[in-house]
């Protein structure tokens, strides 16, 4: 059973982000406030349910949590910023856009850029034991998989409908075979160096 609440007097916001590890499109984060008294049964870790139940557990969460926001970073700021900072600013995005304002965050996780001046919780693997933090890997992965989908239909060579943007054998041989795309992360190794510089000249 996830926890409900981290402190049940205040009010939590959980917070996660998706396609960290990608070599093409945006980070994506979630920030979700719950009912302190918020259950069901489907709302797990994104990782730990099938894609049919991710969505039905996104409608569950977007129909009955207090407050919930979507953000994300694009691959260019990914590049300027590297990908860490890139995540907790997707983070401060969604957080940015909550109301009510929450008093504490839960961040799965082991590191985070503090927000204003919020207190925060950084909970390793967060997603399998918060409920607030689980609903928020579930919106940033759904979000992030419609994203994929979307600019798969314009690049449809690299299977993004298949492997979101995750470096897989198919993905890396796309972009040998095609070069890479504005939707790539420059600052990633897309292919072996000797190869990977050729692709921005």
């Amino acid at each position: 059973m996830l926890l409900p609440f981290f402190d049940k007097n205040q009010i939590e916001a959980g917070c996660d982000e998706a396609g960290r590890g990608c070599l093409a499109g945006p980070v994506f984060a979630a920030a979700v406030i719950l009912p302190t008294d918020f259950e069901h049964p489907l709302l797990n870790d994104s990782k730990q349910l099938s894609e049919k139940q991710r969505y039905e557990a996104r409608k569950i969460v977007e129909a009955e949590a207090i407050a919930w926001a979507v953000a994300q970073v694009a691959p260019k700021e990914i590049d300027e910023i590297n990908i860490l900072n890139a995540s907790f600013l997707a983070m401060h995005r969604a957080i940015a856009q909550l109301d009510p304002i929450p008093e504490c965050l839960l961040i799965d996780g082991n590191r985070f850029k503090p927000y204003q001046d919020l207190p925060h919780h950084c909970i390793i693997k967060g997603d399998g034991k918060y409920l607030s933090i689980a609903a928020a890997s579930v919106l940033a992965k759904t979000y992030r998989d419609d994203y994929m989908m979307q600019i798969h239909e314009t690049h449809p060579h690299y299977d993004w409908h298949k492997n979101k943007g995750y470096p897989t054998k198919a993905h890396r041989a796309a972009i040998q075979a095609h070069g890479a795309t504005p939707h790539h992360r420059q600052s990633f190794r897309l292919l072996p160096n000797a190869e990977q510089g050729r692709l921005w000249e």
